[in-house]
């Protein structure tokens, strides 16, 4: 049971990581093609 959680817990963190790294190239993204108009 406490080994499962530990699982959950360290795919959350794996998953917010992801998350914040996507947002962040997207805001560079939205940046880069806002510069270009």
């Amino acid at each position: 049971m406490i080994s499962e959680m530990k699982d959950m817990a360290e795919e959350n963190r794996r998953l917010k990581r992801m998350y914040a790294e996507m947002s962040m190239q997207n805001d560079l993204l939205k940046e880069a093609l806002g510069k270009k108009r």
